[in-house]
């Protein structure tokens, strides 16, 4: 394509979910949340078909079929079908009232039928599973996602810069759909997952530092979030020796997922030894090693494990707690700010 072809605004264009919201928001009868969070919300399905140039029309609104309302209104470039509306609210999947097919086949949790027999089957999982994804602080639907934290919006994970970070560009790579682990998703995403920290490994390299990567996944665990801290690379070496003095103390031993350090085979074995019942907890070092502790049942893990080790390699003892490194909003979007502004040319989304 020439540049100008692609740099060409399409027609009907919506709103590009990166660019700053808009501080108000004046639609009728819209119910009131955080601006700012509105629209994220439609990149899963409008955004995503925007750049396909599917916005004649004829698709369906992905908010207004699952929720009701769109704020967009009569400005909306989808289609504000009841009949769809109503089917969506008794379990039948968006993509095949959408499309007539679904891509998740049947690994899809929802009906692939019109009829109210079998749209029915799910219904009660459906319904638990929308209220826990509405008070969720990482989905992206839920009015309590904090979404000027949001770096980078992909199909199946997006990048979020962390509340209360360890370091300065500490960031947590999450999954869109509500799943627990990273470790459990679908085939698909993987290759998504491997283009994001591949980036964010381009990105830390040029600022002088190697990240290491970790997710704790517990029986209590809601929605995944793969932690990406950069460290010094002077330090990077010492990483693997302080997890296991970390571990030594705690009275377990890490055992080595992938001896040879590829971190993609790594992940691999993660994926086909895990049972979705055990607690684990896994780190990635920088040279690609993957060490891996399986929780027992009885045992007493740390939450806050992962970000312990790194902040007393790092001399941080006080910001092990997140807590303890809360910002105002104010600093938390300038700091989002200059983070985009260094990764997108690395941004495997743009």
């Amino acid at each position: 394509m020439s540049s100008a072809d692609i740099h060409a605004r399409p027609p009907n264009a919506t709103l590009s979910p990166y660019a700053a919201p808009a501080k108000s928001v004046h639609v009728e009868d819209t119910p009131k949340r955080p601006a700012e969070s509105t629209d994220l919300q439609y990149w899963r399905y409008d955004v995503k078909r925007q750049r396909q140039g599917q916005t004649d029309g004829s698709l369906l609104c992905f908010k207004y079929t699952s929720s009701g309302s769109c704020p967009r209104g009569s400005k909306c470039n989808f289609r504000h079908d009841e009949e769809a509306r109503e089917h969506c609210q008794r379990n039948v999947c968006f993509d095949f009232l959408n499309k007539g097919k679904c891509e998740r086949g049947p690994e899809c949790r929802f009906a692939h039928s019109l009829t109210e027999e079998a749209a029915a089957r799910d219904a009660k999982p459906r319904s638990e599973r929308r209220r826990v994804e509405s008070s969720c602080w990482f989905c992206l639907s839920s009015p309590d996602v904090e979404s000027h934290l949001v770096i980078s919006i992909g199909d199946g994970y997006y990048c979020a810069l962390a509340k209360g970070p360890l370091v300065p560009d500490h960031v947590l790579v999450i999954p869109v759909e509500h799943f627990p682990t990273t470790i459990a998703m679908p085939v698909e995403p993987e290759a998504e997952l491997r283009r994001y920290k591949d980036s964010l490994g381009k990105y830390f390299e040029k600022r002088g530092k190697a990240a290491v990567y970790f997710e704790w996944v517990s029986q209590q665990s809601r929605h995944a979030n793969l932690q990406a801290v950069p460290v010094p690379l002077s330090k990077a070496t010492n990483v693997k020796k302080i997890f296991h003095l970390a571990a030594q103390r705690l009275g377990f031993e890490f055992s080595v997922v992938n001896p040879d350090g590829d971190a993609n085979q790594g992940r691999e074995l993660l994926r086909s030894q895990y049972d979705g019942k055990s607690g684990l907890f896994y780190v990635e070092l920088p040279d690609g090693t993957l060490l891996l502790h399986i929780i027992d049942s009885g045992e007493k893990f740390p939450a806050q494990f992962g970000r312990e080790v790194l902040a007393g390699l790092l001399s941080m003892a006080d910001r092990a707690d997140w807590r303890n490194c809360k910002l105002s909003k104010e600093e938390e979007v300038k700091m989002v700010d200059d983070f985009k502004q260094g990764f997108r040319e690395f941004d495997p989304a743009e």
